[in-house]
């Protein structure tokens, strides 16, 4: 059921607008005595997730017993990142989600539904897993808060992704984002219907729809100065909020462009991108848009790591971001990266494949570490003076010698593509 819709290009919704909207919403949902909040951690920050969170917080008030952010294999949130996100709701309502032995498994997506919806190119099952908070809490109503925004490994983020993976396990992660890689990030970044989100649909039909689960999704979307606005605003207890705001984000957060981009500089915000884990998006949300030889230059002042697990971290260093085949070839020759599939797809994922060139500039990591990875190094300080973000604005800037440049201030905002590689 659709509880609350508002949302076009163009509006821009105000805290009044939320609360009213998402008070709309809750005044419908009866009077229930316990309350899980489910929304994203500091990675997605511009979510609105924690005004959010603090309104559902002074609806509800004690009512609310637990905040679970759906880290995935992100690192848990800092006391400081938990204050600045969620400002207004008490820090002892938090609870950290561990992916490793936090979860349960409640049901399992046939081989054969798997290799009919990603048209062959994989064919083992899923386990759909959950936190245990989740799904033993014995929760009345269970709010799973996040934007809808394009998405490496769904097409778009948000909704059951939430659930399954932001509170998944090791089988689910590893294996929702090995099937992604496998199938073509590119064939599915900005698209609602993919295979990994039939598989997750799936689940949701087949092992939680019994669990009190409601949705609450925002678009968010930034101006021609980069301010950014609240385009949208969807409350349900299926999938029909998500697919309005998938519809709604495509139209907010996706250029597309007449000609593919020669040179590209993207900016990583040091307070959300302290690892390529997510630095990377800068990679997967311009890959579709780079011209092949093009150049992309991610100015990284806070990365200090590759990967938020220390495993994972391990495994980057170790093979790299050396494209497809090789990593494919890896994961045959390797048990490590068999048990670690999220690991492989990453490395997929934030290959150029050859076809352009990735060069980081980061504020902690050093040129051996970064060329050891396959990335190419650039000093952060010179590359900063060249191009400054203070200086630049979102979009095609040409610089004082007549270098010409597409400036991204946040890759986790949109999807940029050439016209002639985006095929819908």
């Amino acid at each position: 059921m659709l509880y609350f819709e508002r949302g076009s290009p163009k509006a821009k919704l105000s805290l009044d607008d939320l609360r009213e909207g998402l008070y709309k919403a809750l005044a419908r949902l009866g009077k229930p005595r316990r309350v899980l909040v489910v929304p994203p951690d500091f990675t997605r920050f511009h979510s609105q997730a924690g005004i959010l969170t603090k309104l559902i917080y002074d609806f509800y008030d004690e009512r609310l017993t637990a905040v679970l952010p759906a880290l995935g294999t992100h690192s848990p949130m800092t006391p400081q990142q938990i204050a600045e996100m969620y400002a207004g709701v008490p820090p002892e309502l938090f609870r950290v989600h561990n992916w490793r032995t936090g979860v349960a498994t409640v049901g399992e997506v046939p081989a054969d539904f798997v290799k009919a919806t990603t048209e062959g190119t994989v064919d083992f099952p899923w386990q759909a897993q959950l936190s245990n908070l989740i799904w033993t809490g014995k929760y009345d109503l269970i709010f799973s808060v996040g934007q809808v925004v394009p998405h490496e490994v769904a097409g778009m983020a948000s909704y059951n992704k939430n659930i399954f993976i932001g509170t998944g396990g090791t089988h689910s992660i590893n294996k929702s984002h090995f099937i992604g890689a496998a199938y073509g990030m590119e064939r599915m970044m900005g698209r609602a219907d993919t295979p990994v989100r039939r598989i997750l649909n799936y689940a949701s039909e087949h092992f939680i729809k019994h669990l009190p689960i409601v949705y609450v999704h925002t678009v968010v979307g930034s101006d021609a100065k980069g301010r950014l606005h609240v385009r949208g605003l969807y409350v349900s207890d299926d999938g029909s909020g998500f697919d309005k705001a998938a519809a709604l984000s495509l139209k907010v957060n996706f250029d597309l462009l007449d000609k593919p981009l020669q040179k590209v500089v993207v900016y990583l915000d040091p307070g959300e991108y302290k690892s390529t884990w997510l630095g990377n998006k800068s990679i997967y949300r311009t890959r579709m848009a780079m011209a092949d030889g093009g150049d992309l230059i991610v100015l990284a002042p806070g990365l200090k790591e590759f990967g938020e697990d220390e495993e994972i971290d391990r495994l980057i260093r170790k093979y790299g971001y050396r494209g497809t085949p090789a990593t494919l070839a890896a994961v045959k020759a390797n048990a490590e990266l068999q048990n670690n599939l999220s690991a492989a797809a990453h490395l997929i994922h934030g290959s150029s494949e050859g076809r352009f060139n990735i060069t980081y500039c980061p504020g902690h990591l050093t040129r051996e570490e970064i060329e050891s990875v396959n990335f190419k190094y650039a000093d952060l300080k010179v590359m900063t003076t060249r191009y400054d973000p203070a200086k630049l604005q979102d979009g095609l800037n040409i610089m004082p010698d007549g270098d010409q440049i597409f400036y991204i201030s946040n890759p986790a905002l949109g999807l940029w593509a050439y016209r002639g590689r985006f095929k819908d």
